[in-house]
């Protein structure tokens, strides 16, 4: 049996990283061995020494939209938090609310002095509520202007600047998390390794909440993955395949994109274009099909994201890893510092 515990280790409080730091590209970078679990140690615009002519760098340009509400409920004035989790149709979004008691079906929200008012329908599972947003003008101008970034629970100082929490590239609106790999690209270390030869294919995977659950039961196996949204262009397929061909390695930056190639390949490894949702869960035993190098940061104690780098590079190794990077005081979390895990020749 697969084991939650197998995944667990004690992480400091205080290298949990707070703020990001001023430039994307100067946090530190262990570069990990996925064969031998040797590490090294790097800043991360190093990475551009790893990158190979043909090799093909796959980013998720999902936009984080400032999706944490606060209002109250009408008649009461109590306050109500509401984190907008995915847009189920039109106006209706599945939401997290607290407190969620208070929130029943036909309970009536305002925010923002009545800029932005909305009805709980119904609750769904895991307790989330089904909620009617009712508004003038655009909704997404309404939501950037009343909504706040919806950062980590573990993130306790307030973000200056909203950009930080986005990707350069950021593009497709839609996500209730960052992709957050990627916040450690500039646009010119990403001129920098166009110019080297290294094709860039974009995908998009709209990142919810279900990415942070906690992973509850001590079998593995019994945790249900949240279902998320992605698309990959026929742009972006032909990219990766080609480079498959070639006999370039599909390098992903980030779980969410590495969740996103893995969801749309076929079993001999072809990656298809289209959208779907996936509720993918890779742990150690997993056969990539299309990947073969990620990008990532350190991810919390038994959490689907170290389940999913230990598949790629070895629990143990991955251990090793997060042991050294702590003894060497890295960062870690979303502004955290990044790992590459990759085969070194």
């Amino acid at each position: 049996m697969l084991k939650k515990s197998d995944f667990y280790f004690d992480l400091p409080e205080e290298l949990i990283a707070q703020d990001p730091l001023e430039d994307r590209s100067s946090s530190r970078l262990l570069v990990l061995d996925k064969e031998s679990g040797d590490v090294s140690h790097r800043i991360f615009k190093d990475i551009i020494e790893f990158l190979k002519e043909g090799d093909c760098l796959v980013l998720n340009n999902t936009k984080v939209i400032p999706a944490r509400l606060l209002g109250e409920r009408e008649g009461t004035g109590a306050h109500v938090e509401v984190l907008l989790l995915k847009r189920r149709e039109g106006d209706v979004w599945e939401t997290l609310v607290k407190p969620g008691k208070k929130c029943r079906p036909g309970t009536r929200l305002s925010f923002g002095d009545g800029l932005l008012k909305a009805e709980v329908l119904e609750t769904v599972e895991e307790g989330n509520r089904l909620i009617h947003f009712e508004y003038e003008g655009i909704f997404e101008e309404v939501l950037d202007r009343l909504g706040e970034m919806p950062l980590p629970p573990y993130i306790t100082h307030k973000l200056q600047d909203k950009n930080r929490y986005q990707t350069v590239y950021a593009k497709y609106e839609g996500s209730a998390a960052a992709p957050t790999a990627g916040l450690h690209f500039t646009q010119e270390l990403l001129a920098q390794i166009a110019e080297k030869g290294v094709q860039i294919a974009y995908v998009t995977l709209h990142v919810g909440l279900g990415t942070f659950r906690p992973v509850k039961e001590e079998n593995v196996l019994e945790h249900h993955m949240h279902s998320e949204y992605y698309q990959v262009s026929e742009e972006a397929a032909e990219i990766i395949n080609r480079t498959k061909e070639q006999g370039g390695r599909v390098i992903c930056v980030g779980t969410t994109s590495c969740r996103t190639v893995e969801s749309a390949a076929t079993d001999d490894g072809k990656v298809l274009a289209g959208c779907d949702n996936t509720e993918i869960f890779i742990y150690p035993g997993y056969k990539f099909k299309v990947l073969d190098a990620l990008i990532t940061n350190f991810h919390l104690p038994e959490s689907t994201l170290v389940m999913l780098v230990s598949a790629l590079a070895g629990r143990e190794n991955v251990l090793n890893a997060y042991e050294e990077a702590i003894r060497e005081q890295y960062r870690f979390f979303s502004f955290g510092d990044a790992m590459f895990i990759t085969k070194i020749d």
